[in-house]
């Protein structure tokens, strides 16, 4: 069967991304080592490309391939922030890497490919293209989690994660079946169509809303379904470690979302309290074990648990029944602008700890941060501000981030929530503030062993100053980035 043109030109940025990834793995065997370096940056070319594609047709609506993939201003937002992260994660890999002396080309065609496959799921109208985009994700993920070969901890990290991966992904596909059983078809717009001929209480569809809040709930490392996180984190490379911690999340959060306002939006009286639960425990559980952690990447996992409680909030309040159509949208729009902020702050935060290395490792350790404002202030100064923001401190983008899904909570008459959703993100300050309490107040020489220092990299350089830059501007001038949010969260129905 001829496929349409217009198909093709409608997913043209998918089918960039995914033939640079064959032809990154095509030529790494053909290359010689020296020259490799050159197929990260055509992955960045065709990041860059890619991203002056979706940028130019952001206000456009379209349906593609029988109305399986949907073009529209919400994929596009997600598409353009996926963009960005891996380009940023692009460079800092390409020094973290040689660093670590894994630096095989064939990194960045899996990276490639785990983009492509979030691509598909911000994109998708129909639950099996979803799936299939977020088995792509997966499995690149499963290969990236354990790319430090000789490292038991990362191999343990790529087999935990493949596991639990895997066995989410069955409880994903046995809740998309019983749609198929109950709508007839994959379809949102169908599935949606039969929730409301069917109404709230068949336990088919409860059923069905249950599986799929579980699978979804892996993705984003919601509670109870969080514990891959900090094993996986911690023992997979770092600059993996940013990605799975950024994309993964925001691609996510943007597949449920449509799945569960455009398929399933009829039960929201249902699942507006299921997530009301998760969000609540996710952000009880993220903050207070977070306090306990001695190893940088597990505090920065759990912190990323509980940031999904808070993205969380926004979700909650987009299911409120009784609150209006634009106190839902602002509930969207903050989950939006959450992550975004969200990612510039952790990526930043991720590139610190790659920089730091204590004899030709990885210094994991809080305690090698100790004096580190003495050392190399200019890289103390950029984690204070990183630490600060994921406290949700003004005047930085995490206190934006914070302030909108605090607002949108006291809108739809939540304000309990967005109470105990403050006094977490006081209990938050206590383990970020800890960092900056042992980079400025420690003595250098207090740590044992070998003394920490930091790499330096022109690629580590720009990934800093676009981390630092989004934000201390977003942080002061949110408005660009709110607006765009708010205009994405039009396109859904």
């Amino acid at each position: 069967m001829t496929l349409p043109v217009t198909d093709l030109l409608a997913i043209l940025p998918e089918l960039i991304v995914a033939a640079t990834a064959c032809l990154v793995l095509a030529l790494d065997p053909i290359t010689p080592a020296p020259r490799k370096g050159w197929l990260a940056w055509l992955s960045l070319g065709a990041l860059a490309l890619c991203f002056g594609l979706t940028a130019s047709q952001f206000d456009v609506r379209t349906m593609a391939f029988n109305d399986l993939v949907i073009i529209d201003p919400y994929a596009s937002f997600w598409k353009l922030l996926l963009y960005a992260v891996s380009g940023l994660t692009i460079l800092l890999s390409m020094a973290y890497l040689k660093e670590e002396r894994i630096h095989l080309t064939e990194y960045y065609g899996f990276l490639l490919l785990a983009l492509s496959g979030m691509m598909v799921m911000v994109s998708a109208a129909d639950l099996l293209t979803i799936y299939l985009g977020t088995e792509l994700m997966s499995l690149s993920l499963y290969v990236l989690a354990g790319f430090k070969r000789a490292d038991g901890r990362s191999l343990e990290a790529s087999a935990k994660y493949f596991v639990l991966g895997a066995f989410s992904s069955g409880i994903l596909l046995y809740g998309i079946s019983l749609l198929f059983g109950v709508a007839g078809s994959t379809r949102l717009s169908a599935i949606a169509s039969a929730v409301s001929a069917r109404g709230l209480d068949d336990p088919a569809l409860l059923l069905a809303m249950i599986l799929l809040v579980v699978g979804f709930g892996f993705k984003i490392a919601a509670v109870p379904f969080h514990m891959w996180t900090p094993d996986v984190y911690e023992g997979a490379p770092t600059s993996v470690t940013a990605f799975m911690a950024v994309a993964a999340k925001a691609a996510s959060f943007g597949a449920f979302l449509r799945v569960f306002l455009e398929g399933l939006g009829g039960l929201k009286a249902n699942w507006h309290v299921l997530f009301l639960v998760l969000c609540i425990a996710t952000l009880a559980l993220g903050n207070l074990v977070a306090i306990v952690q001695t190893n940088i990447k597990r505090m920065l996992a759990y912190s990323s648990i509980a940031h999904a409680g808070y993205a969380l909030i926004g979700v909650v309040v987009a299911g409120r029944v009784t609150a209006d159509s634009a106190v839902r949208s602002l509930g969207l729009s903050s989950v939006m602008l959450y992550l975004a902020i969200y990612a510039l702050m952790t990526l930043g935060a991720f590139t610190v700890v790659a920089l730091l290395r204590k004899g030709g490792l990885e210094g994991e350790a809080i305690e090698d941060f100790a004096g580190l404002a003495k050392r190399q202030p200019l890289a103390a100064f950029l984690m204070l501000v990183f630490m600060v923001s994921l406290a949700g401190i003004p005047p930085t983008a995490g206190f934006i981030g914070k302030f909108y899904l605090f607002l949108a909570a006291v809108k739809a008459d939540l304000a309990w929530l967005a109470v105990l959703a403050l006094l977490f993100a006081a209990v938050s300050a206590y383990y970020y503030l800890r960092v900056v309490m042992v980079m400025y107040m420690r003595d250098p020489h207090s740590s044992t062993g070998l003394a920490p220092h930091l790499i330096a990299s022109p690629a580590l350089t720009v990934v800093l100053a676009c981390a630092l830059a989004g934000v201390l501007v977003l942080g002061l001038y949110p408005d660009p980035l709110v607006s765009l949010a708010a205009q994405a969260v039009l396109a859904l129905k």
